[in-house]
């Protein structure tokens, strides 16, 4: 028992100069990550007044980086390493790092690059890299997307950047085409007219510019016509459908015939 007791004797001190030396540290690290968290929040803040979301996000996201990193080197200097020398490793491994994070460190920049170049914001429809969806945020090194469907997909900044993109929410405006073939039998006229007075009563159809109709292409088994409707970009879908539907049943009313392809097959006797 007296053995235990020196022993618990002899352990206290360094114990107590264990904790004595630790504890600015754990100080430093807990009021460090406080301060970030507020540091953030008010670094979104002041960025949201001018930019979207998309864009907040991101540098935010940056932002927190930076200073968790400055917090890291920090605690480990008051824990006595040298960061001089951690620094001078990290440099010389830089090379190394970057090679092994090419694809990381390419769509950060590409990030950089989105936020500047402001090619969308929050909630724009786009399409790039083969997809389609409403965009959610944009991250260090994604961009995510909502699809009509309600699935989220994640595109890398840099494919955004080397490729097409078209943002549908841009205008306010958008042309509505519609294509629909006829038979040769039937009256263009009285097909022109039919198009022109659908777009027309329809309140979603802008007056300026006019919809337009007109013959697109002469097919092998129909007479092609476009109709050309402007409308407001939250309309679009909407009224692309219903026009759609409304042609389909004044056409069988009116005795108007959509042709489909058909092949003649002739048996020799």
């Amino acid at each position: 028992m007296d053995f235990l007791l020196d022993k618990a004797n002899n352990l206290l001190p360094s114990i107590w100069a264990t904790v004595n030396s630790l504890w600015p540290s754990v100080v430093i690290l807990i009021v460090g990550w406080l301060v970030i968290g507020w540091v953030h929040k008010l670094v979104v803040k002041i960025l949201s007044r001018k930019m979207d979301y998309a864009s907040t996000f991101f540098l935010g996201q940056i932002t927190r980086a930076l200073l968790l990193i400055i917090l890291f080197i920090t605690v480990l200097s008051e824990l006595g390493v040298n960061t001089t020398s951690l620094l001078a490793a990290l440099g010389a491994a830089s090379l190394a790092i970057g090679l092994a994070l090419k694809d990381s460190l390419k769509n950060l920049a590409s990030g950089f690059l989105l936020v500047a170049l402001k090619p969308f914001k929050k909630g724009d429809y786009i399409e790039a890299a083969g997809t389609g969806g409403s965009v959610d945020r944009l991250t260090l090194s994604h961009t995510y997307l909502k699809t009509s469907d309600n699935k989220t997909v994640m595109i890398p900044n840099s494919s955004l950047i080397h490729t097409n993109l078209t943002n549908y929410s841009t205008e306010p405006r958008r042309r509505l085409d519609l294509f629909v073939g006829v038979s040769y039998d039937d009256d263009v006229r009285q097909v022109k007219k039919i198009l022109l007075q659908l777009a027309n009563d329809d309140e979603r159809s802008l007056k300026e510019p006019a919809p337009l109709v007109a013959i697109l292409n002469f097919g092998d088994s129909s007479v092609d016509f476009t109709l050309r409707v402007w409308v407001n970009s939250g309309d679009f879908w909407a009224l692309k459908w219903h026009l759609m539907e409304q042609i389909k049943i004044t056409f069988d009313e009116q005795k108007i015939t959509i042709p489909y392809p058909q092949r003649v097959v002739h048996q020799a006797e």
